[in-house]
């Protein structure tokens, strides 16, 4: 769990320390310092936004049925999902110009509204998005694990959050040269196997609740096989439960389910990434003249 959520914070939470990191750089350029605070103040509220939804979901539900907290957790997983999801290939698509786009947005906001109050609103939307999939992410992976270990939680969340502030100001000061277009591929391929896992977990939370059928319908048990508390093949597979939602005994649904995600997304994200590229058609040549 500490890693899982180490790695969805600094990920997130790297995106969202570049989108600061260059509406300050704009501003200074800019030579509208005197806009700063305005910004932190649309910092400062994106950062609510998270925090009210996770206390939402982790206090809310519990005054629930089981039933109806089986729907909203399956939901909201599958939620939780389709957002990262976009965010990935968003960021494939637009890493690239995400420059570019903050300083347009940055100028049109100086220019419109010379007192800068536009800039509250920019860095509420770019940041508060980053926040609330971080959120939603964190919240899916923690409730899909059977570690109840809160503090591997939370000490993961925050050391993600800090190496990603450390990176983003590194980037910033120029200190040191970041390959970013190989850490978000990176992080984009663990991302995908992350949310497969959610991806079925959820599907067998709505089964719980009976809204899909087949909860007793397993594709395949393998619980009698697990190692003894202790052994180093039980600790990988709660490693591997923790961050892939690993399951020795998954439904027939939830295996479907699993793959029809998987598959498609990262054959997708593949192709798009350059990863797997399209081989060059033949060209028959000419024939020479005689």
């Amino acid at each position: 769990m500490f890693l899982a959520n180490l790695l969805i914070a600094l990920r997130e939470g790297f995106e969202a320390s570049l989108i600061v990191g260059i509406l300050v750089a704009c501003l200074v350029k800019a030579d509208r310092r005197d806009v700063l605070p305005r910004l932190w103040l649309g910092v400062g509220l994106a950062a609510l936004f998270p925090l009210a939804i996770g206390a939402a979901l982790t206090w809310g539900p519990k005054t629930l049925t089981f039933q109806a907290q089986e729907i909203i957790g399956g939901g909201l997983s599958l939620v939780a999902v389709a957002m990262v999801t976009w965010m990935i290939f968003w960021m494939g698509r637009h890493s690239g110009g995400l420059k570019q786009e903050l300083e347009s947005s940055t100028r049109r906001s100086l220019v419109e509204r010379s007192s800068g109050w536009g800039m509250v609103g920019i860095a509420v939307l770019a940041v508060g998005r980053e926040g609330v999939e971080t959120a939603l992410f964190i919240w899916a992976t923690v409730r899909s694990s059977i570690e109840t270990n809160a503090v591997a939680t939370t000490a993961g969340v925050v050391t993600g959050l800090l190496l990603a502030l450390l990176l983003g100001h590194l980037v910033y000061r120029g200190a040191r040269t970041i390959d970013l277009r190989r850490f978000f591929s990176v992080t984009s391929c663990f991302l995908i196997l992350v949310a497969a896992g959610i991806c079925s977990y959820g599907v067998g939370d709505l089964q719980e609740a009976g809204v899909l059928p087949g909860v007793m319908n397993h594709a395949w048990d393998l619980s009698g096989s697990l190692p003894a508390a202790g052994s180093p093949l039980f600790w990988l597979y709660v490693l591997g439960q923790a961050i892939f939602q690993v399951n020795l005994q998954p439904t027939i649904l939830q295996v479907i389910a699993w793959i029809a995600y998987f598959a498609p997304v990262a054959a997708l994200y593949a192709y798009r990434s350059g990863i797997v590229r399209r081989a060059p058609s033949e060209t028959v040549p000419a024939a020479k003249p005689h």
